[in-house]
């Protein structure tokens, strides 16, 4: 059993899950996590550190084989644009390394959407807080735990 801080929050809020080590690779993403796991791609769930124009971080939670749609999700927020966050930024702000995001036991809290239809799969998987860690669990845990509000900002890259 690992002991990151993501686990530690899943533990603490009695979350059931699985975890499921592979072997990471240096800009391999969901489709290399998909492929050592077994499971289908769309089922991997990435987690994305965004910030809008005023420098607001927030994170966004989206199928491993879709893209965030910048455009869409700023105006669903209301604000002038949404880019990707600089990596040292989100680091210092969930205390993950690039590769080993969860959004779960962050350093700091922060807004979390997820693409609506993560929340219709039966089972997700997730970054447990290290590079090399998915954890599977339920998704309705994205909305329960973390308050994420759903959206639908999905695009095929």
């Amino acid at each position: 059993m690992s002991t990151t801080p993501a686990i530690r929050a899943l533990r603490a809020a009695g979350v059931a899950f699985e975890e499921h080590p592979y072997r990471y690779e240096d800009r391999g993403g969901t489709s290399v996590s998909a492929r050592e796991l077994g499971v289908d791609e769309h089922h991997v769930v990435k987690t994305l550190v965004l910030q809008d124009d005023t420098r607001r971080l927030l994170l966004v939670l989206m199928h491993g084989d879709r893209e965030v749609s910048l455009k869409g999700l700023a105006r669903v927020l209301g604000v002038k644009r949404v880019d990707p966050a600089d990596a040292a930024v989100a680091q210092r702000a969930t205390g993950y390394q690039f590769g080993g995001t969860s959004p779960f036991g962050t350093r700091q809290p922060l807004p979390t959407y997820v693409e609506q239809t993560i929340l219709d799969l039966p089972r997700i998987y997730i970054n447990g807080g290290s590079r090399g860690l998915l954890v599977s669990i339920h998704p309705e845990v994205l909305v329960r735990v973390l308050d994420a509000t759903p959206v639908t900002v999905a695009i095929a890259p």
